[in-house]
Parts: structure tokens; C-alpha cells; sequence
């Protein structure tokens, strides 16, 4: 739609159940006016043209913490938190893509190779995400889009991604017509986030992220995850879902997280395996002896006991959440969390023992909680996010806990969407 229609159908009732089900909330009167402001922004930047909103969810890791990679199971939501584009094509074949919180340089779209200068750059994703739709025969071009984001670098709820597979769904809107797949859109931010941005991420979050809804993911074939939706609410139970940034910067972080499946991969090897979902714990143990000898570093052994765990934890997860058992759920989910700190070691960056802002969260949510709710690192770990179930009755305190330690802004309490990116308009 052209800017002067595209407002009158914003103001009007036609798109209230759609914006409803996308910040789970009734009162539409705040995110209208989001929606008309970065509209009449875009317009003073770019001018008029047939203009498209498109809305990509962060999203929550509930069980499966580093297990993607290794083609195992996990359990993860989209969010009711989003980052929100408006954008319409150019025949520039320029990227232009603006972002009220950072920079972005433009990226020509008639170069889609690799630039070595461009690594761990959002440049570098706009050229891997283009590169990878033109490989599968998809069609690109050049647009202009202005973004609000509010799924924040360094938070947990993994911004990369989100930006990932907003991109792909620029492309999808914008030039095929919406036939690229949720499945397909995760692949390919996945791509550019390994060949182009240079970090070795799992398919988790740019699945979770495009699919949206509470899902259910096998990645033991990752060329065709098994996805599973289900209707669960903690909300249903008396809970609040509850993400605690800890302020701690794990932007710069990339080399300890790759080293996370670098590691895991060592063992499988020793294994005979290239991802360890193709052998087992039994095996691990019967060669423990032989393993440690060869690969000489107990943290990537104690992480592959971390995978063999967490994959069959998920699974139990995922079986708690069918049977509606909450009880059993949350459970699971403080086991998970203890996994992730004592054998996965993803709490703290080994190399700054003297920030431990997460380690600080868990032991904060553990004195108050006790035995009440469920808690654990958010994601990928080492700075960031924890996670937290909280009985709502419980919901006052622990908020001012966390704001007492963490700041005002530490704590979000967020819903799962039943979708994921999607072109709003």
C-alpha cells in the first residue's frame, strides 16, 4: 500500500486481531501509534512507495540448551517482543536498511561474496542473507527499510537471529511472492550467520524465531526438523515467564561460543561420529578413558555429557508439555539449568572469572525461589539472560529484587506469540 492508505488501514479495525495476537494485548492504542510513527519516519527517509511491515519475534530457549548443533532436540517460543521494519523495494539492487538504535551500512546487492572486512558485521548478514536466496534460485533486490528494534543486542533473546530471518522475509515479501518457507528462511539466516558473520550458530533460534508459537524441534535430519506446536501457557498455571538481562555485554563473546561446538565436535570424533546425536552416553562412557587421552580437555568431554543429558531432557520436556504437567516441566528446567553451569559451562566466559553477572541472576533467583518456579542461563550463555518461571503471587518481590541489582529495566515479562516473522501488511 501507498504511505496515505497504508495509515487509514493502520487507524482502522481491519488489522486489530492480527496486532492483537502478535503483542498477546488487547489495548492496541500504543502499538498503532508505533506502527503510524515509523511509517511517517520511513517516509520522510525514503518517500513514497508500496510499503510492508514485517515483524520478527525474539525468542525463548525453554530446554535444549546447545544441543541444535549436534543435531539433538530442543524446546523453544517466539515472544511477544519484536523487532518491526517497515520497507518497499528500489531498483538500486542497495540494500538500505536503517535501525533507529544503530548503523547499518548500505551493501550493494550486485556483489554477493564474501568480504573478509565485513565479519561479525550486520553488512555481512544482509550480503549472506542475499547470497544464500540467490544460490536456491530466489529471487533478490535492493529496499529501503527503517527499523524499531526492541529485541536488544546482548539481551538473550537473540537479536542476530531475529534480524536474520527478518531479512530473509524482506526478500520473501518483497520479491518471491511469500512462497520461502519458515523452514527455509531459518536455513538461510543460519548460513549467513556461519559463512558470512563468521559465528558457527546451531538452527535454534533462527527456527524457533521464523516458526514461532511453543515448538517442539528434532534436528536429528536438520535438513528436515521435525516440528512440533503446542498450546501451552505458564500463564495457565499461576507462572510468569520472566527474562532477567543481567547487563552483562556478551556481544564480543564469539570465540566462546564457537568453542562450545569446536569442542563438543573433538569428542564426536573420537566417537567415529561428526555430531554426537549419531552416537550415544553409553558409548562416551565406554571410551571415556581413551577420549580424554586424545583429546586432552575435560571441559569438551564434560560438555558431551552435557549434549547426551540436556537431548534426552528435552525429550522428557517435550512429553511434560503434551501432558500438560507443569510440575514436571519445571523440574526438568532446573535440571537444565544445573547441567548448563556445572558441565556445559556456559555461566561465565572462562577468561573473565571476574564477571559473572549470570552466575549472580541464578543465585539471586535460587535464594528467592527456593523449590517455587524454575530457572536457568538464557541461550547461548556467558553473559546476558537468565530465564525464570515465577508464581505470579511471587511476581512483586522478585521484581524488585532483580531491579534492586540489575536496574529498572532489568526484567521482562514476556508471552509466546503463536507465530513467528511474519509481513504484517
Amino acid at each position: 500500500m501507498k504511505y496515505q492508505e497504508l495509515k487509514e488501514y493502520i487507524r482502522s479495525e481491519q488489522i486489530d486481531d492480527l496486532l492483537k495476537k502478535i503483542i498477546c494485548c488487547e489495548d492496541l492504542t500504543a502499538e498503532k501509534e508505533r506502527y503510524l510513527k515509523l511509517l511517517d519516519d520511513a517516509y520522510e527517509l525514503y518517500g513514497d512507495g508500496d510499503y510492508h511491515f514485517i515483524s520478527s519475534p525474539g525468542r525463548s530457549e525453554i530446554g535444549g540448551n546447545h544441543t541444535d548443533h549436534q543435531h539433538g532436540h530442543v524446546v523453544a517460543a517466539g515472544l511477544n517482543i519484536d523487532n518491526l521494519a517497515v520497507v518497499k523495494a528500489n531498483d538500486d539492487k542497495i540494500a538500505n536498511y536503517r535501525d533507529r538504535d544503530f548503523t547499518i551500512s548500505p551493501v550493494d546487492l550486485s556483489d554477493l561474496s564474501v568480504h573478509e572486512n565485513e565479519l561479525n558485521t550486520s553488512e555481512a548478514l544482509i550480503r549472506g542473507i542475499a547470497a544464500r536466496l540467490d544460490q536456491l534460485g530466489y529471487k533478490t533486490g535492493g529496499f529501503d527499510a527503517l527499523c524499531e528494534s526492541r529485541v536488544l543486542v546482548g539481551s538473550g533473546i537473540s537479536s542476530s537471529a531475529c534480524f536474520e530471518v527478518m531479512l530473509a522475509e524482506i526478500f520473501n515479501a518483497l520479491y518471491n511472492d511469500d512462497v520461502v518457507t519458515p523452514v527455509e528462511r531459518a536455513k538461510i539466516g543460519q548460513y549467513a550467520e556461519n559463512f558470512y558473520f563468521g559465528k558457527p550458530s546451531g538452527l535454534l533460534d533462527q527456527m524457533a524465531i521464523s516458526v514461532g508459537g511453543f515448538v517442539t524441534i528434532d534436528f536429528k535430519d536438520p535438513d528436515k526438523p521435525v516440528i512440533e506446536n503446542y498450546d501451552f501457557s505458564f500463564a495457565d498455571y499461576g507462572y510468569e515467564l520472566v527474562l532477567v538481562n543481567t547487563k552483562g555485554d556478551h556481544s564480543d563473546l564469539s570465540h566462546e561460543y564457537a568453542a562450545v561446538p569446536n569442542e563438543i565436535r573433538e569428542v564426536a570424533e573420537q566417537l567415529g561420529v561428526k555430531y554426537l546425536a549419531d552416537s550415544s552416553r553409553e558409548e562416551l562412557l565406554k571410551n571415556l578413558k581413551k577420549i580424554r587421552e586424545e583429546v586432552k580437555n575435560d571441559r569438551a568431554v564434560l560438555r558431551a555429557i552435557h549434549f547426551f543429558n540436556e537431548d534426552e531432557r528435552a525429550v522428557k520436556e517435550k512429553e511434560a508439555i503434551r501432558d500438560k504437567d507443569i510440575e514436571e516441566l519445571l523440574g526438568l528446567m532446573k535440571e537444565s539449568g544445573r547441567s548448563s553451569f556445572e558441565y556445559l559451562q556456559n555461566v561465565y566466559p572462562a577468561s573473565r572469572v571476574n564477571s559473572q553477572s549470570l552466575a549472580i541472576g541464578l543465585a539471586l533467583a535460587d535464594m528467592y525461589l527456593g523449590d517455587k518456579g524454575a530457572y536457568r542461563v538464557h541461550g547461548g550463555g556467558f553473559e546476558g539472560t537468565i530465564q525464570v518461571v515465577v508464581p505470579m503471587h511471587l511476581m512483586n518481590g522478585f521484581r524488585e529484587l532483580m531491579n534492586s541489582v540489575f536496574g529498572d529495566d532489568s526484567l521482562l515479562e514476556v508471552r509466546v506469540r503463536p507465530f513467528g516473522t511474519i509481513k504484517v501488511i
